[in-house]
């Protein structure tokens, strides 16, 4: 499945500690390509959250951000941004 999304286009991703020194979640795919799982709906990325490794002590959360400022956020810290579905299946990758 090819879904394009634009740069003005909201996605959902987890957040460790919001609010503080926020970080998005990245996973390593079997590629061993370091990856920021992106949702296009929040339901999706709240049903992942669930199921995806996190640090003992941390609190997480699922926020919307503009699909541009992702990219380039995921690109300057040396990340790829794959679309997933609420199943955590690769739906795209760049």
């Amino acid at each position: 499945m090819t879904i394009s999304l634009k740069p003005e286009t909201w996605v959902y991703v987890a957040v460790m500690d919001p609010g503080g020194n926020e970080q998005y979640v990245g996973l390593v795919d079997a590629d061993e390509t370091s990856f920021i799982p992106a949702f296009l709906t929040k339901d999706e990325a709240q049903t992942c959250l669930i199921n995806m490794p996190r640090e003992k002590n941390k609190k997480y959360e699922v926020q919307a951000i503009l699909y541009e400022e992702l990219a380039r956020d995921a690109i300057e810290n040396g990340f790829a941004v794959y679309l997933l579905d609420g199943q955590g299946k690769i739906m795209e990758k760049p």
